[in-house]
Formats: structure tokens, sequence, C-alpha cells
């Protein structure tokens, strides 16, 4: 159990930890929101704004379940960084680099086969024709992506989070300017619309992978860690162990992210209306989604860590902080999507309709926030500790076997339309988030009483 005294042991180290990796999360988020904005105020808005949701959860689905593959560099080397091991944590970097080249172009190829999937779902052709040039720019921008997951996993596994959050704020910029630039055609670029904005994103992913290297191997010269003295064998065994750690966190991100993408497909078939203000709800829970997110890394890190220093206790404080931490911002953050969902869907569109179904959508957001924050943090915390497999299971039966089914049916049986969808996937984080809060208290007692300590 969390005390008042482990509390405010753990809070300030918890809050300084996890404030540059929210701020990154933020960043990332506002990549996503900056794209739907500017194709937002496109001539053609409904339907753009559905081709960059579409295209970008499908996308999506991949890429994270590439960047799943390498968090197991969270436990690895955290735990490494706690025992004082830093050429292990080099070890691991480059064999996560490896790992990212390796798996980029077997997420990339998906994507070749989206236009007969689109079609073969029975969407829009005008949403298909925007939604696979905007996919296809997206994915140039594979590689990058995955070298920054690597290398961000190790940075803030050894404590280095500032520089995370640099590259996200930043990219930010760069990401705005080319949306401006590439979309409406400035600055003596052609106008490419909703495919311009694939380009930029691609090119801001590009920039945050680039800023991650550099400050890697500048800190390197200056502070002689001898990363470049690290050996580049590839080390099999490494790899495999990543991924044993890494495949349930796959696995888990592309259950999540790919509940959401059926979603939106499924919206599709409603109509460009429905579609276009799904996006904008999504684009808003996952916005307060990256709060807990970004303590749930950290919760990942400042568990591992407690648990390479062999300090069972401090490990649940971790946790549980970070816990309370989550849990608390995405109260608040349910309480504002009640309060103000029409000035909310005003900043993305005027269209009164788009705003009114956005509207209910936000309702049945601020269902689930509470529980989406203990589950997010639940999962890092678990993640530090080696458990991956937890959350994978808890992700497929809420989501694919109970919440999905039901949304189904309150959609199209009952005709409740989009927010019978979204009524099924709220019911699901609802079980998830109890679920995985109860386990993260028996994985606390199990570590206290295998390493001779009692439970509070």
């Amino acid at each position: 159990m969390l005390t008042l005294s482990s509390l405010r042991k753990e809070l300030r180290p918890t809050i300084r930890l996890a404030f540059p990796l929210v701020l990154a999360e933020l960043g990332w988020m506002t990549m996503g929101i900056v794209d739907t904005v500017m194709v937002g105020h496109l001539p053609n808005s409904a339907t753009a704004m559905g081709a960059v949701s579409l295209g970008g959860n499908l996308f999506m689905v991949l890429a994270l379940f590439g960047g799943g593959l390498l968090m197991g560099l969270d436990t690895l080397v955290s735990q490494a960084f706690g025992a004082g091991q830093r050429e292990d944590c080099h070890r691991s970097l480059v064999n996560g680099v490896y790992m990212s080249v390796a798996l980029t172009p077997v997420l990339a190829a998906p994507v070749w086969f989206l236009r007969s999937l689109l079609t073969s779902m029975d969407i829009d052709p005008g949403v298909v024709n925007l939604t696979v040039p905007y996919t296809a720019a997206l994915t140039v921008g594979m590689l990058p992506l995955l070298l920054y997951f690597a290398v961000r996993r190790c940075l803030q596994a050894m404590d280095m989070v500032r520089p995370v959050a640099f590259a996200l704020v930043t990219a930010n910029i760069v990401n705005a300017v080319g949306n401006y630039a590439l979309v409406y055609g400035r600055f003596g670029f052609t106008g490419m619309g909703a495919v311009g904005s694939g380009w930029s994103t691609a090119i801001a992913r590009l920039y945050m992978a680039a800023v991650l290297v550099g400050y890697l191997l500048w800190y390197d010269r200056r502070h002689k860690t001898e990363l470049l003295r690290t050996p580049v064998d590839v080390d099999l065994r490494r790899i495999k162990r990543l991924i044993t750690l890494g495949y349930p966190a796959a696995v888990q991100f592309t259950l999540e992210s790919g509940i959401f993408a059926l979603a939106t497909a499924l919206i599709a078939r409603l109509g460009v209306v429905p579609l276009a203000s799904h996006q904008i709800a999504l684009n808003t829970v996952a916005f307060t989604y990256m709060v807990p997110l970004g303590i749930s890394s950290a919760a990942a890190v400042r568990v591992g860590q407690a648990i390479g220093r062999k300090d069972p206790a401090g490990a649940g404080d971790a946790g549980g902080t970070a816990i309370f931490l989550g849990a608390s911002f995405m109260a608040c953050a349910g309480a504002a999507l009640l309060i103000f969902p029409r000035y909310i869907a005003l900043m993305y569109t005027p269209d009164e309709l788009v705003i009114r179904s956005t509207i209910a959508l936000l309702a049945a957001g601020a269902a689930f926030q509470l529980f989406d924050g203990l589950q997010t943090v639940a999962t890092g915390a678990l993640r530090g500790a080696g458990d991956t497999r937890t959350p994978m299971l808890c992700h497929f039966i809420a989501y694919w076997i109970l919440g999905l089914p039901l949304g189904a049916y309150l959609c199209f049986r009952r005709h409740w339309g989009a927010f019978g969808l979204w009524s099924g996937l709220s019911f699901a984080l609802i079980l998830i988030g109890i679920v995985l809060l109860l386990t993260w208290r028996r994985k606390v007692q199990s570590l206290l009483l295998t390493h001779g300590a009692e439970p509070a």
C-alpha cells in the first residue's frame, strides 16, 4: 500500500523524470492534432480529416508494433543502469538499432495492399483516394521513427530525458511549418492537401531521430562513456531477450491501436461526418492519454532501476506514486471533456454537424479517462518489473472479446452510430484499468516476498 510518507519521498523524483517525458508525449500527439487542424481547413475538410484519421490510425498500428518490440529496452537498460553496468546499456542500444533496421521493410510492406483493403470495406472512394498516398508518405518516415523509439528508450532508462522532450517539442515546429508549406502551397511549394501533411510528418520524424542520435554522440564525446567502443557484433541472445520482453508489449500496443483503427474503419462506413467527429474526439482523448503515457515511461524506469538496486520496496513505492499521478490527472481530464466539449470541437472545424456529433463522443471519452490513466501507468510499472504479458492478455480480452462486439452491436444493431462503438470501447478500458491496478498490487507483494521483505 502506498503511504503518505512514501508518496512524499517518491513524488519529486517521479515528477522530475516524468515531466520531460510527458512533454515529449504531448509533443508527439500535437503532431497529429496539427495535421488534423491543417487539413480541417481545406475546402473538403470532412473528407480530408477522414483520410488523415484512417491513414494515421492504420500506420500507427504498424509503427507501434515495432515500437512495442523495442520496449524491452526499458527493462534491460533501466535494470542495467540501476546496477551500474553502463556498457551493458550500450550493448542493448546497439542491438536495438539493428532491430529497427530489420523491422522497417517488414512493417512498411503492408502499406502496398492498403487500397485493396479499404476498397473491400466499402469506404467512401474520396476518402480512399486521399488515405492511400497520405499513408505512403508517412511510411517514408518509418525507419527514422523506429530509430527514435530505440534511442529514446535507452536515453530515458539512463535518466537522460530532457533531449527527448526537446526533440519532440522542436519537431512540432518543423511539422507545423512543413504542414503550412506542403498542405497549402506556401514558400514556393506546390499545395498537396492532405498528402502534404503526411510528408511533413515524415520529415519531422527524421528530424527527431537526428536530434537524439546527435545528442547521444555529443554526450559520449563530452563524458567519455565509451559508447563508440561498444562491440558492434550482433548479439542474438540479447536480441532474443529484447523480443521476449518486447513482443507482449508490441502485441498489446497493436491490440490497442488496432482496435481504434478498426473502429475508425467501421465508422468510415457511416459517412464522412461521423468519421470526422470520430477523428476529433480520438485526437482529444489521445492527447489527454499522452500525460499518463509519459508517467508510464517514468514508472517503468523508476521501477526497473529500483529492481536493479535490489530494492523491492522502492519499486513498489515508485510504481504506486506514478499510478497516483496518472489517475489524478485523468480524473481532471474527464471533467474537462464534460464541461468544454463544444470549445474543443470548434478548435478543429466550424462545421456544425461535425461539432454536434463530436460532443456525444467526448462524453463517452470522459467516462473512461480515470481508468485509462490507471491502466496506462500500471502497464509501465509492470513493464519495469519485467511483466509485459499480463497487460497484453488484458487488452486482448477486454478490447477484442468484450468491448468491440458490444460496440459493434450498439453501433449497427441498436443504431447508436459512432457513439455505440465508443461506448463499447469505454467499457473495455474501465475493465482494463481495474484489472491492471489489482495486478500491480499483487506484483508488489510478490517482489517483497521474493526478496525476503514483509508487505506494508
